[in-house]
């Protein structure tokens, strides 16, 4: 539920503008005086907007509005005022008021007002983040990431930054590792500088060393000029490859000594050349396995595992989620010029019950597909059939689940040679512990029984099941794996 702070030293009208917003779906906060809305902005950066008095006894709404410039708060403000003359209009909008309306206001007018405001925040938020993506200053406020998890992404990125070390960013595909190594080079010395992308796993093997490291011409058929390799055109910047596990062996080996010695060789030539370059990779497989099973070179592993940062995916920071489709709308409403102020109540229940397989890529496509399709002013359930589709076919397979046979010992997903599935049927108390030949079930055999149970309960809400148990949704998903059962949502839900 978005937060919005309402600010004015009348408690009546305080009183009724604060119904009016918590009826229209927003959480308000309230603030008798311009001092104390300042303190609370201060304290919470996440407030959607703020309907602002202008005429208060001790720091009135000008003064305020004077005052988070300065201090950089961005906040959209919605001016209140009795006051209906035109140059009180002109001079709070000039200070950077989204919008004002004369007391008393119907009620209708403000929360348009309010849901225009934090479109218009949301779109000058993916601009402002797009410019600095685009500049290379990037930075952590420039990306969504308030929920808890991203907490110690962002508190890596800010040390990562102080030095030129090799970073290594895990996390599953869609996560968002480029804008995690953006951050990195946005807030350190190399800020502005140039920062190359190679996504290695797109390359055909034939021209990855020509596309890393340049070629002269002639060296093979079809150099018909020098080329210049990614390395040398992120002389002084950073160069980030995404899925660095895919690289050939024998690149690997070339990318070891270029780490090692800041030198390359384009193909064709016969002398090196020195490049001053920060490499940031990133991958969505296990490097450390693939290393001990001979698919990547444990030497290079270790070089480029210097510092390593794991990106959470979105099922375990779905805080970030209501502040990620406001953003997606805003954009892509006016990419596609509609007139779009938002996302139902329903709707976005409906985003945030789902598990995101594809993380915030995913998340990406069913927006602009939603945006694409809606001819309503808010986005509806209706609007994301393939959610809802996918969500169905998860709920079918929790009852396939429930309705097969009890394994005798869990097997885990990585040896498991066939689908397992697990009967949670129980008989009546006190026998439900008891294994079928009379003996005391083994504790993995009723841990799973319960979780099965749990997310037959819950409908599949993999939130509710995790709260409800009482562990994280990590641990529920490592558990999930651990008993074979991830394997079975997953199938029936694609």
């Amino acid at each position: 539920m978005t937060r919005i702070l309402v600010v004015d030293d009348d408690p009546v009208q305080l009183r009724l503008t604060a119904e009016v917003a918590n009826k229209a779906g927003f959480k308000p906060l309230t603030a008798t005086g311009g001092e104390q809305a300042l303190t609370i902005l201060r304290e919470d950066r996440n407030i959607g907007a703020m309907i602002l008095d202008l005429v208060m006894p001790d720091l009135d709404g000008m003064g305020v509005m004077d005052a988070m410039r300065r201090e950089g708060i961005n906040t959209p403000v919605i001016i209140q005022t009795g006051n209906a003359s035109l140059e009180t209009v002109i001079s709070a909008m000039r200070n950077g008021a989204a919008d004002y309306f004369v007391k008393p206001v119907a009620p209708e007018r403000l929360v348009i007002s309010l849901r225009n405001a934090m479109k218009l925040d949301a779109l000058e938020a993916t601009i402002r983040s797009e410019h600095a993506r685009k500049s290379g200053t990037f930075s952590a406020s420039d990306m969504i990431a308030k929920a808890p998890s991203m907490a110690r992404v962002i508190s890596l990125c800010a040390k990562a930054a102080k030095s030129t070390i090799p970073v290594l960013i895990e996390g599953e595909t869609g996560v968002g590792k480029e804008l995690i190594a953006r951050i990195i080079q946005g807030s350190g010395d190399r800020a502005g500088k140039p920062f190359i992308t190679v996504n290695c796993g797109a390359i055909p093997p034939n021209l990855v060393e020509s596309v890393l490291f340049g070629h002269k011409k002639g060296a093979f058929t079809g150099a018909i000029a020098d080329q210049t390799g990614k390395f040398a055109e992120a002389h002084n910047g950073t160069l980030f490859l995404d899925e660095v596990g895919e690289l050939p062996l024998d690149i690997q080996v070339k990318l070891l000594r270029v780490l090692q010695e800041g030198e390359i060789e384009p193909v064709g030539s016969s002398r090196t050349e020195r490049v001053n370059v920060r490499v940031i990779s990133a991958t969505n497989r296990r490097l450390l396995n693939l290393a001990k099973s001979g698919e990547f070179r444990e030497d290079l592993y270790y070089r480029l595992n210097v510092f390593p940062i794991y990106t959470p995916p979105l099922r375990d920071r779905m805080e970030d989620l209501p502040a990620m489709v406001a953003m997606f709308i805003a954009r892509f409403a006016a990419e596609s010029g509609k007139r779009i102020l938002g996302i139902s109540p329903a709707a976005l229940d409906l985003l945030g019950g789902y598990d995101w397989p594809g993380n915030v890529r995913q998340l990406e496509n069913a927006v602009y597909r939603a945006v694409i399709l809606s001819d309503g002013a808010f986005l509806e359930t209706v609007d994301f059939p393939q959610i809802i589709a996918q969500a169905s076919g998860r709920d079918r397979a929790i009852k396939e689940i429930a309705a097969a046979p009890i394994q005798a010992a869990p097997i885990h997903i990585d040896t498991a040679t066939a689908r397992q599935r697990l009967d949670i049927s129980q008989p009546a108390a006190p026998d439900r512990f008891l294994d079928p030949a009379g003996e005391i079930a083994a504790l993995a055999e009723i841990e799973r029984a319960a979780i099965v149970f749990a997310i037959e309960h819950h409908g599949g809400r993999m939130s509710r099941v995790a709260r409800a148990l009482k562990i994280g949704r990590s641990t529920l998903y490592r558990k999930l794996h651990e008993y074979g059962l991830a394997e079975e949502l997953l199938s029936d839900a694609a």
